[in-house]
């Protein structure tokens, strides 16, 4: 077994990575497992993203995150934590068939966007057919078409949410339980209730449900089906979840395994990268600072 290294960060992305940063700088031992599964990486360009005021992708975001993170010795290890220890030592952590020692783990292992299957998706992502984050891009959809795909009783709120960027909002329910508190408010709201779709399609440009055995297409179309929290792997360790299975933090984003912290889209708040940088920047310089003096 190697050395303990004073922080573990698993998850590679804007959040794991800005931890990782703060961490090297603080003059700490560090290293990030990354097994490429951030949610960052969908992104086909943001300008929500700030000092981005041009618009950014999600692969150049996080090539530039990483090259500032190998810059003060941070090395990145792409391996997936299988699982996660605490004892009167720190931490033991296994991955493939090694294990690991640290005094202290940070958490960035985000969610999982639960989408709808149909062939092409990767493409409508690419091209802006299908956004995953209104609060990111419904900017860019001011006056388009808009559908919103998922259980009416959740999705509802981001429908209306949307009709702040254009009068055109369609909710296209994924189930037909919808509470008629929910239907007076799309009414009220002025949104359009479709029945349940047979099919989704994409044809290299927009996206389309069959209702009542139409077909219609949408400029844009936001899938509103929930998230997974990837939280698995600190729930195993004893640390306590939400009922979404986000985990429950304190001030300095440590969860209720002492030592253990968890930062951006696992946590339960806004699901944005500069949320993940902010949980980063206070997740890192709690450590820190519990690790004591580090003269030189």
């Amino acid at each position: 077994m190697n050395a303990v290294l004073d922080c573990i960060v698993v998850g590679g992305g804007p959040g794991g990575l800005t931890a990782a940063t703060y961490l090297a700088r603080y003059r700490r031992s560090v290293r990030v497992f990354d097994t490429g599964c951030t949610r960052a990486a969908w992104i086909p360009k943001s300008r929500n993203c700030p000092g981005f005021p041009h618009g950014v992708g999600g692969p150049e975001l996080l090539e530039r995150m990483r090259e500032q993170a190998r810059t003060f010795g941070v090395e990145t290890v792409e391996s997936e934590i299988t699982a996660l220890h605490r004892d009167a030592e720190g931490f033991l952590v296994r991955h493939d068939d090694r294990e690991l020692r640290a005094r202290y783990v940070i958490l960035a292992t985000g969610c999982e966007d639960v989408a709808p299957d149909f062939d092409g998706l990767e493409a409508a992502v690419d091209c802006g057919a299908v956004r995953m984050c209104p609060i990111c891009d419904a900017f860019e959809a001011i006056d388009a078409s808009i559908a919103v795909h998922g259980p009416a009783d959740t999705a509802a709120a981001h429908a209306r949410f949307l009709r702040t960027y254009s009068s055109k909002v369609t909710l296209v329910p994924s189930t037909p339980d919808i509470a008629d508190e929910v239907r007076a408010e799309l009414a009220r709201d002025g949104i359009e209730l479709t029945t349940v779709p047979a099919t989704l399609s994409f044809d290299g440009k927009r996206c389309a449900f069959e209702l009542d055995g139409r077909a219609r297409a949408f400029d844009v179309l936001y899938p509103m089906m929930g998230i997974i929290s990837r939280s698995s792997l600190a729930v195993g360790a004893g640390a306590d979840c939400d009922d979404e299975g986000a985990l429950i933090v304190d001030r300095h984003q440590m969860t209720s395994v002492d030592g253990l912290y968890a930062i951006g889209d696992v946590v339960s708040a806004l699901n944005q990268i500069s949320v993940a940088t902010g949980h980063a920047a206070i997740a890192a310089t709690h450590v820190h600072n519990r690790l004591g003096a580090n003269f030189a």
